[in-house]
Protein backbone atom coordinates (compact mmCIF):
# COMPACT_ATOMS: atom_id res chain seq x y z
CA UNK A 1 0.00 0.00 0.00
CA UNK A 2 1.08 3.68 -0.75
CA UNK A 3 1.34 6.54 2.08
CA UNK A 4 -2.00 8.24 0.68
CA UNK A 5 -3.57 4.61 0.66
CA UNK A 6 -2.74 3.63 4.36
CA UNK A 7 -3.90 6.96 5.52
CA UNK A 8 -7.37 6.53 3.77
CA UNK A 9 -7.41 3.36 5.04
CA UNK A 10 -7.03 4.29 8.68
CA UNK A 11 -9.85 7.44 8.23
CA UNK A 12 -12.01 4.85 6.74
CA UNK A 13 -12.29 2.60 9.37
CA UNK A 14 -15.23 2.59 12.03
CA UNK A 15 -13.97 5.93 13.81
CA UNK A 16 -14.00 4.46 17.58
CA UNK A 17 -12.70 7.46 19.55
CA UNK A 18 -12.01 7.06 23.53
CA UNK A 19 -14.22 9.66 25.92
CA UNK A 20 -10.87 11.72 26.24
CA UNK A 21 -10.18 12.22 23.03
CA UNK A 22 -13.97 13.32 22.05
CA UNK A 23 -13.16 15.91 24.93
CA UNK A 24 -10.40 17.41 23.98
CA UNK A 25 -11.84 18.04 20.57
CA UNK A 26 -14.63 19.66 21.93
CA UNK A 27 -12.02 21.71 23.81
CA UNK A 28 -10.16 22.53 20.11
CA UNK A 29 -13.22 23.08 18.48
CA UNK A 30 -14.70 25.83 21.21
CA UNK A 31 -10.97 27.06 21.66
CA UNK A 32 -11.09 27.91 17.53
CA UNK A 33 -14.74 29.29 17.25
CA UNK A 34 -13.48 32.11 20.04
CA UNK A 35 -10.24 32.76 17.56
CA UNK A 36 -12.26 32.69 14.75
CA UNK A 37 -15.46 35.58 16.77
CA UNK A 38 -11.85 37.49 17.45
CA UNK A 39 -10.75 37.66 14.12
CA UNK A 40 -13.67 38.51 11.97
CA UNK A 41 -13.04 42.15 11.58
CA UNK A 42 -9.21 41.81 11.03
CA UNK A 43 -8.13 43.07 7.86
CA UNK A 44 -7.07 40.10 6.82
CA UNK A 45 -10.96 38.92 7.05
CA UNK A 46 -12.74 41.55 5.69
CA UNK A 47 -9.96 41.27 2.94
CA UNK A 48 -10.81 37.86 1.28
CA UNK A 49 -14.70 38.47 2.28
CA UNK A 50 -14.88 41.46 -0.11
CA UNK A 51 -12.38 39.13 -2.72
CA UNK A 52 -14.56 36.65 -2.88
CA UNK A 53 -18.26 38.67 -2.14
CA UNK A 54 -19.16 36.54 0.33
CA UNK A 55 -22.47 36.32 1.82
CA UNK A 56 -24.73 33.55 2.94
CA UNK A 57 -25.38 32.09 -0.47
CA UNK A 58 -21.40 31.84 -0.90
CA UNK A 59 -20.42 27.86 -1.21
CA UNK A 60 -18.66 25.38 1.49
CA UNK A 61 -15.66 25.92 -0.22
CA UNK A 62 -15.73 30.15 0.00
CA UNK A 63 -17.15 29.53 3.93
CA UNK A 64 -14.46 27.92 5.06
CA UNK A 65 -11.74 30.06 3.04
CA UNK A 66 -13.47 33.36 4.65
CA UNK A 67 -14.16 31.63 8.66
CA UNK A 68 -10.50 30.19 8.43
CA UNK A 69 -8.74 33.13 7.41
CA UNK A 70 -11.05 34.67 10.58
CA UNK A 71 -9.76 31.95 12.86
CA UNK A 72 -5.99 32.30 12.35
CA UNK A 73 -6.19 36.34 11.35
CA UNK A 74 -5.19 37.44 15.50
CA UNK A 75 -2.66 34.34 15.89
CA UNK A 76 -4.52 32.70 18.67
CA UNK A 77 -5.42 29.94 17.56
CA UNK A 78 -3.75 26.34 18.48
CA UNK A 79 -0.73 25.00 17.31
CA UNK A 80 -0.32 21.42 16.45
CA UNK A 81 3.40 19.53 16.64
CA UNK A 82 3.04 16.49 14.14
CA UNK A 83 1.73 18.67 11.81
CA UNK A 84 3.86 21.68 11.90
CA UNK A 85 0.63 23.81 11.73
CA UNK A 86 -2.00 25.62 12.97
CA UNK A 87 -4.22 22.38 12.72
CA UNK A 88 -8.00 23.28 14.27
CA UNK A 89 -8.04 26.95 11.82
CA UNK A 90 -7.96 25.17 9.13
CA UNK A 91 -10.00 22.05 9.99
CA UNK A 92 -12.92 23.38 12.34
CA UNK A 93 -13.83 25.74 9.25
CA UNK A 94 -13.33 23.12 6.34
CA UNK A 95 -15.75 20.91 8.39
CA UNK A 96 -18.06 23.14 9.83
CA UNK A 97 -18.88 24.53 6.35
CA UNK A 98 -19.30 21.44 4.92
CA UNK A 99 -21.31 19.90 8.26
CA UNK A 100 -23.90 22.91 8.11
CA UNK A 101 -24.69 22.55 4.29
CA UNK A 102 -25.17 18.51 5.19
CA UNK A 103 -27.07 19.40 8.32
CA UNK A 104 -25.02 17.05 9.97
CA UNK A 105 -24.77 16.63 13.92
CA UNK A 106 -22.16 17.87 16.82
CA UNK A 107 -21.12 14.24 16.66
CA UNK A 108 -20.16 13.84 13.42
CA UNK A 109 -18.28 17.12 13.26
CA UNK A 110 -16.27 16.01 16.35
CA UNK A 111 -15.39 12.65 14.68
CA UNK A 112 -14.43 14.29 11.71
CA UNK A 113 -12.01 16.84 13.64
CA UNK A 114 -10.29 13.92 15.22
CA UNK A 115 -10.13 11.46 11.47
CA UNK A 116 -8.59 14.97 9.92
CA UNK A 117 -6.26 16.01 12.48
CA UNK A 118 -4.66 12.81 12.46
CA UNK A 119 -4.33 12.84 9.03
CA UNK A 120 -2.46 15.79 9.39
CA UNK A 121 -0.20 14.08 12.27
CA UNK A 122 0.48 11.12 9.31
CA UNK A 123 1.65 13.71 6.97
CA UNK A 124 3.71 15.52 9.06
CA UNK A 125 5.65 12.73 9.49
CA UNK A 126 6.17 12.21 5.98
CA UNK A 127 8.08 15.28 5.53
CA UNK A 128 9.35 15.76 9.28
CA UNK A 129 10.76 19.10 10.99
CA UNK A 130 12.92 19.54 7.38
CA UNK A 131 9.83 20.97 5.82
CA UNK A 132 8.98 23.59 8.00
CA UNK A 133 12.59 24.40 8.61
CA UNK A 134 13.31 25.12 5.17
CA UNK A 135 10.21 27.50 5.27
CA UNK A 136 7.12 26.04 4.08
CA UNK A 137 3.77 26.96 6.40
CA UNK A 138 2.69 23.72 7.97
CA UNK A 139 -0.56 25.46 8.40
CA UNK A 140 -1.65 25.83 4.49
CA UNK A 141 0.77 22.76 2.87
CA UNK A 142 0.27 20.03 5.78
CA UNK A 143 -3.03 21.66 7.32
CA UNK A 144 -4.54 21.30 3.40
CA UNK A 145 -3.97 17.47 2.94
CA UNK A 146 -4.48 16.63 6.88
CA UNK A 147 -8.04 18.59 6.55
CA UNK A 148 -9.00 17.12 3.06
CA UNK A 149 -9.28 13.78 4.65
CA UNK A 150 -11.40 14.61 7.39
CA UNK A 151 -13.86 16.60 5.00
CA UNK A 152 -14.09 13.70 2.93
CA UNK A 153 -15.19 11.39 5.22
CA UNK A 154 -17.77 14.07 6.60
CA UNK A 155 -18.95 14.46 3.19
CA UNK A 156 -19.43 10.38 2.78
CA UNK A 157 -16.68 9.31 1.11
CA UNK A 158 -15.44 5.79 0.89
CA UNK A 159 -11.65 4.38 1.41
CA UNK A 160 -10.67 5.47 -2.37
CA UNK A 161 -12.65 8.59 -2.17
CA UNK A 162 -10.72 9.52 0.89
CA UNK A 163 -7.83 8.52 -1.13
CA UNK A 164 -8.67 10.42 -4.08
CA UNK A 165 -9.07 13.54 -1.67
CA UNK A 166 -5.57 13.11 -0.52
CA UNK A 167 -3.80 12.80 -3.75
CA UNK A 168 -5.64 16.36 -4.82
CA UNK A 169 -5.06 18.21 -1.99
CA UNK A 170 -0.95 17.43 -2.51
CA UNK A 171 -1.28 19.25 -5.18
CA UNK A 172 -3.24 21.80 -3.80
CA UNK A 173 -1.19 22.17 -1.08
CA UNK A 174 1.19 25.42 -0.83
CA UNK A 175 2.14 28.34 1.34
CA UNK A 176 5.90 29.97 2.63
CA UNK A 177 6.72 31.42 6.13
CA UNK A 178 7.92 34.12 4.06
CA UNK A 179 4.62 35.87 4.31
CA UNK A 180 4.59 35.74 8.13
CA UNK A 181 3.75 39.19 9.84
CA UNK A 182 1.97 40.22 6.73
CA UNK A 183 -2.02 40.15 6.08
CA UNK A 184 -1.56 37.19 3.82
CA UNK A 185 -0.36 34.38 6.77
CA UNK A 186 -3.96 34.20 8.29
CA UNK A 187 -4.94 33.63 4.40
CA UNK A 188 -2.88 30.98 4.46
CA UNK A 189 -5.20 28.89 6.81
CA UNK A 190 -8.11 29.82 4.38
CA UNK A 191 -6.64 28.96 1.19
CA UNK A 192 -5.97 25.53 2.91
CA UNK A 193 -9.75 25.36 4.26
CA UNK A 194 -11.31 26.35 0.63
CA UNK A 195 -8.97 23.55 -0.66
CA UNK A 196 -9.37 21.20 1.64
CA UNK A 197 -13.13 21.27 0.80
CA UNK A 198 -12.67 21.49 -3.13
CA UNK A 199 -10.39 18.20 -3.16
CA UNK A 200 -13.51 16.05 -1.57
CA UNK A 201 -15.84 17.80 -4.25
CA UNK A 202 -13.52 17.31 -6.94
CA UNK A 203 -13.21 13.51 -5.86
CA UNK A 204 -16.42 13.11 -5.06
CA UNK A 205 -17.06 13.18 -8.99
CA UNK A 206 -14.24 10.63 -9.50
CA UNK A 207 -11.23 12.96 -10.14
CA UNK A 208 -7.99 11.18 -8.82
CA UNK A 209 -4.29 11.46 -8.91
CA UNK A 210 -1.47 8.96 -7.96
CA UNK A 211 -1.94 7.55 -5.17
CA UNK A 212 2.33 6.92 -4.30
CA UNK A 213 2.04 11.79 -5.00
CA UNK A 214 3.30 11.24 -0.97
CA UNK A 215 6.61 9.28 -1.00
CA UNK A 216 7.24 9.01 -5.04
CA UNK A 217 9.94 10.65 -7.41
CA UNK A 218 8.74 14.22 -7.98
CA UNK A 219 6.54 13.83 -5.00
CA UNK A 220 5.23 15.92 -1.61
CA UNK A 221 7.95 14.48 0.28
CA UNK A 222 10.95 14.86 -2.16
CA UNK A 223 9.55 18.60 -3.25
CA UNK A 224 8.79 20.19 0.23
CA UNK A 225 11.41 18.19 2.85
CA UNK A 226 14.36 17.56 0.68
CA UNK A 227 14.51 14.12 2.32
CA UNK A 228 13.76 10.62 1.51
CA UNK A 229 10.70 8.78 2.76
CA UNK A 230 11.07 6.37 5.96
CA UNK A 231 8.32 3.58 4.66
CA UNK A 232 9.27 2.05 8.43
CA UNK A 233 7.04 4.24 9.27
CA UNK A 234 3.76 3.34 7.57
CA UNK A 235 3.80 -0.03 9.39
CA UNK A 236 3.06 2.10 12.84
CA UNK A 237 0.30 4.34 11.64
CA UNK A 238 -1.15 1.18 10.61
CA UNK A 239 -1.87 -0.22 14.02
CA UNK A 240 -2.61 3.09 15.73
CA UNK A 241 -5.26 3.04 18.29
CA UNK A 242 -4.77 5.88 20.94
CA UNK A 243 -5.20 8.98 18.78
CA UNK A 244 -2.72 11.33 18.73
CA UNK A 245 -4.64 14.47 20.26
CA UNK A 246 -4.29 11.55 23.52
CA UNK A 247 -0.42 11.13 23.20
CA UNK A 248 0.92 14.55 21.90
CA UNK A 249 -2.08 17.04 21.50
CA UNK A 250 -3.02 20.19 20.23
CA UNK A 251 -1.98 22.90 22.19
CA UNK A 252 -4.39 26.17 22.64
CA UNK A 253 -2.54 29.78 22.56
CA UNK A 254 -2.40 31.39 26.12
CA UNK A 255 -1.28 34.44 24.23
CA UNK A 256 -2.49 36.05 21.39
CA UNK A 257 0.82 36.06 19.18
CA UNK A 258 3.18 33.73 17.64
CA UNK A 259 4.24 30.65 19.26
CA UNK A 260 7.43 31.37 18.87
CA UNK A 261 7.18 33.62 21.37
CA UNK A 262 5.59 31.45 24.02
CA UNK A 263 7.97 29.68 25.84
CA UNK A 264 9.68 33.15 26.73
CA UNK A 265 6.60 34.68 27.36
CA UNK A 266 5.23 31.71 30.23
CA UNK A 267 9.41 31.27 31.37
CA UNK A 268 8.99 35.32 32.03
CA UNK A 269 5.32 34.62 33.83
CA UNK A 270 7.36 32.21 36.25
CA UNK A 271 10.32 34.59 37.12
CA UNK A 272 7.36 37.30 37.83
CA UNK A 273 5.57 34.96 39.90
CA UNK A 274 8.69 33.78 41.71
CA UNK A 275 10.20 37.31 42.27
CA UNK A 276 7.73 39.53 42.20
CA UNK A 277 9.24 42.41 39.96
CA UNK A 278 8.14 44.87 37.71
CA UNK A 279 9.06 46.12 34.32
CA UNK A 280 10.86 49.38 35.77
CA UNK A 281 12.85 47.46 37.24
CA UNK A 282 14.43 45.25 34.13
CA UNK A 283 17.92 46.47 32.51
CA UNK A 284 17.81 44.06 29.97
CA UNK A 285 15.90 40.42 28.62
CA UNK A 286 17.91 37.51 26.43
CA UNK A 287 16.35 34.92 24.70
CA UNK A 288 17.59 31.60 23.18
CA UNK A 289 15.03 30.00 20.97
CA UNK A 290 15.04 27.28 17.95
CA UNK A 291 16.61 28.36 14.77
CA UNK A 292 12.79 28.12 13.20
CA UNK A 293 11.47 30.19 16.35
CA UNK A 294 14.02 32.78 15.30
CA UNK A 295 13.51 33.30 11.83
CA UNK A 296 9.68 33.61 12.90
CA UNK A 297 10.06 36.13 14.54
CA UNK A 298 11.51 39.01 12.69
CA UNK A 299 9.96 42.19 13.39
CA UNK A 300 12.01 44.01 16.57
CA UNK A 301 10.41 47.31 16.24
CA UNK A 302 7.15 46.22 14.74
CA UNK A 303 5.40 49.01 13.03
CA UNK A 304 1.84 47.78 13.04
CA UNK A 305 -0.60 45.15 15.17
CA UNK A 306 0.35 41.88 12.76
CA UNK A 307 4.42 42.35 12.68
CA UNK A 308 3.90 42.90 16.43
CA UNK A 309 2.57 39.36 16.70
CA UNK A 310 5.84 38.19 15.72
CA UNK A 311 8.05 40.29 17.35
CA UNK A 312 9.76 39.24 20.30
CA UNK A 313 10.48 42.56 21.75
CA UNK A 314 7.28 43.68 21.46
CA UNK A 315 5.40 40.34 23.89
CA UNK A 316 8.01 40.31 26.29
CA UNK A 317 7.48 44.11 26.93
CA UNK A 318 3.71 43.70 26.81
CA UNK A 319 4.43 40.72 29.54
CA UNK A 320 6.95 42.38 31.94
CA UNK A 321 4.42 45.28 31.81
CA UNK A 322 1.25 44.00 32.11
CA UNK A 323 2.06 40.31 33.51
CA UNK A 324 -0.24 39.06 30.44
CA UNK A 325 -0.99 39.67 27.10
CA UNK A 326 -4.82 40.22 25.35
CA UNK A 327 -6.50 40.75 22.38
CA UNK A 328 -6.01 44.49 23.20
CA UNK A 329 -2.50 44.44 23.26
CA UNK A 330 -2.70 43.98 19.49
CA UNK A 331 -4.15 47.15 17.83
CA UNK A 332 -2.51 49.92 15.63
CA UNK A 333 -2.97 52.47 18.81
CA UNK A 334 -1.31 49.86 21.47
CA UNK A 335 1.82 49.20 18.71
CA UNK A 336 2.51 52.87 18.33
CA UNK A 337 1.95 53.91 21.53
CA UNK A 338 4.92 50.97 22.58
CA UNK A 339 6.88 51.77 20.15
CA UNK A 340 9.25 54.32 22.16
CA UNK A 341 9.17 51.90 24.90
CA UNK A 342 13.12 52.22 26.55
CA UNK A 343 13.23 47.97 26.84
CA UNK A 344 12.15 47.52 23.55
CA UNK A 345 15.94 48.11 22.21
CA UNK A 346 17.19 46.10 25.12
CA UNK A 347 15.91 43.04 24.45
CA UNK A 348 17.72 40.46 22.33
CA UNK A 349 17.36 37.11 20.83
CA UNK A 350 19.41 34.00 19.68
CA UNK A 351 19.05 30.63 18.59
CA UNK A 352 20.56 27.46 18.99
CA UNK A 353 22.95 26.35 15.99
CA UNK A 354 21.83 23.77 13.38
CA UNK A 355 23.99 21.19 14.97
CA UNK A 356 22.93 21.51 18.57
CA UNK A 357 18.96 20.83 17.38
CA UNK A 358 20.61 18.03 15.07
CA UNK A 359 21.99 16.15 18.02
CA UNK A 360 18.73 17.13 20.13
CA UNK A 361 14.99 17.17 19.27
CA UNK A 362 13.99 18.87 22.95
CA UNK A 363 16.01 21.85 23.43
CA UNK A 364 14.71 24.63 25.57
CA UNK A 365 13.99 28.24 25.12
CA UNK A 366 15.78 30.20 27.35
CA UNK A 367 15.57 33.73 29.13
CA UNK A 368 17.82 36.10 31.54
CA UNK A 369 16.36 38.71 33.14
CA UNK A 370 18.90 41.29 34.29
CA UNK A 371 17.83 43.78 37.10
CA UNK A 372 18.63 47.35 37.74
CA UNK A 373 20.15 45.80 41.43
CA UNK A 374 22.38 43.56 39.31
CA UNK A 375 20.53 39.87 39.87
CA UNK A 376 19.94 37.84 36.62
CA UNK A 377 17.09 35.83 36.84
CA UNK A 378 17.22 32.17 34.53
CA UNK A 379 14.68 29.94 33.37
CA UNK A 380 14.06 27.87 30.53
CA UNK A 381 10.94 26.34 29.55
CA UNK A 382 10.76 22.79 27.64
CA UNK A 383 7.07 23.48 26.79
CA UNK A 384 4.37 26.83 26.64
CA UNK A 385 1.44 26.44 28.86
CA UNK A 386 -1.45 24.24 27.22
CA UNK A 387 0.25 21.10 26.42
CA UNK A 388 -1.03 17.71 27.35
CA UNK A 389 1.80 18.10 29.97
CA UNK A 390 0.30 21.39 31.45
CA UNK A 391 -2.85 22.14 30.10
CA UNK A 392 -5.34 25.03 30.90
CA UNK A 393 -7.95 24.83 33.52
CA UNK A 394 -11.62 25.30 33.22
CA UNK A 395 -11.22 28.69 34.16
CA UNK A 396 -8.79 29.78 31.12
CA UNK A 397 -10.08 28.26 28.86
CA UNK A 398 -13.57 30.23 29.81
CA UNK A 399 -11.50 33.19 30.29
CA UNK A 400 -10.08 33.33 26.84
CA UNK A 401 -13.27 32.22 25.19
CA UNK A 402 -14.97 35.34 26.55
CA UNK A 403 -11.43 37.77 26.01
CA UNK A 404 -12.06 36.21 22.27
CA UNK A 405 -16.75 36.44 22.20
CA UNK A 406 -16.72 39.97 23.84
CA UNK A 407 -18.93 41.06 21.22
CA UNK A 408 -21.40 38.59 21.48
CA UNK A 409 -23.96 38.76 24.16
CA UNK A 410 -24.48 35.30 24.59
CA UNK A 411 -21.15 33.78 24.86
CA UNK A 412 -21.48 32.15 27.55
CA UNK A 413 -24.40 29.81 26.48
CA UNK A 414 -22.37 29.29 23.47
CA UNK A 415 -19.49 28.39 25.55
CA UNK A 416 -21.78 25.41 27.50
CA UNK A 417 -23.49 24.41 24.37
CA UNK A 418 -20.16 23.89 22.58
CA UNK A 419 -18.83 22.13 26.04
CA UNK A 420 -21.82 19.18 24.95
CA UNK A 421 -21.29 19.37 21.13
CA UNK A 422 -22.09 15.23 20.58
CA UNK A 423 -25.84 15.93 21.73
CA UNK A 424 -26.23 18.24 19.37
CA UNK A 425 -27.97 17.88 16.12
CA UNK A 426 -28.47 21.02 14.56
CA UNK A 427 -25.11 23.48 14.52
CA UNK A 428 -27.05 26.18 13.02
CA UNK A 429 -26.46 27.91 16.37
CA UNK A 430 -22.93 28.39 15.38
CA UNK A 431 -23.46 30.48 13.15
CA UNK A 432 -23.80 33.30 15.20
CA UNK A 433 -20.03 33.01 16.09
CA UNK A 434 -18.95 33.04 12.35
CA UNK A 435 -17.74 35.49 9.70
Amino acid sequence: MTVIETIAAWCAREPRFSTTAHRLAREAISDTLACLCAGRRDFSTLAVKQAWKYDAHSSPAVMALVNATAAHAIDYDDNFGPGMSHASAVLVPALLAVALEQKASGEALVKAYLIGLQAQAFVGDVVSPSHYTAGWHGTSTIGCIGTAAGVAWLKGLDEAGIARTLSIAVSLASGVKGQFGTPLKPFHAGMAARNAVEAAQLAATGMSGRLDILEGAMGFCQLFAGSPFSSEKVQAWAATDQHIIETVGVMPKKHPCCGSTHRVLDAIADLQAQHRFSAAEVESVSCKVGLSNLRNLAYPAPEDEMQARFSMNYCVVRMLEAGSLSVADFTPEQVSMQAGHPLMRRITMQSWQPEEEAESADLPHLVSITLLDGRVLHHQRFSAKGSLSEPFSERERQEKFADCCAPLSGAEALYQRIGKLEKEFDLAFLQEMLV
